[in-house]
């Protein structure tokens, strides 16, 4: 396990947290518990209580929506910010393909720490609208 200031090194590294301080940097490497998830396990599961918003320090994870991979996020993505957002059960599974490490904000704590951090929460919006953009495009 990495210690606070390994994180925030890390963190400082990835796009998402382009605007913080290294005051802040350390702040949400506190709030942050890290996980580890083995190959083939599912980290959430479709249709099932979310359980937080993760953030991938290495490896990767497969989206997959009834079985059927959808996307795959790597280091500086995320996942689970939608079914905390909107208070449902995710509608995918994410699934590790390989060793996955992530680091996970718990669910209860998302939306003071996003209030805490606009600048945060307007690059996580921005990575939203994205992701909604290509899913679109998918699906035409």
């Amino acid at each position: 396990m990495a210690d606070s200031a390994e994180i925030a090194d890390e963190l400082a590294g990835f796009a998402l947290f382009a605007d913080l301080t290294t005051p802040q940097l350390m702040g949400v490497a506190h709030a942050f518990e890290e996980a580890w998830f083995k190959d083939g396990e599912r980290v959430l599961r479709q249709g099932m209580t979310g359980s937080g918003l993760y953030l991938i320090l290495d490896g990767q994870a497969s989206i997959r929506v009834d079985g059927e991979e959808r996307a795959k996020l790597s280091r500086g993505e995320f996942f689970g910010e939608v079914s905390i957002l909107l208070g449902e059960p995710p509608v995918a599974d994410v699934v590790a393909l390989g060793t996955l490490r992530c680091l996970v904000l718990a669910s209860s704590a998302v939306e003071g720490f996003l209030n805490d951090h606009p600048t945060l929460m307007y690059r996580m919006l921005q990575a939203s609208a994205r992701r909604l953009r290509n899913a679109n495009r998918w699906r035409s």
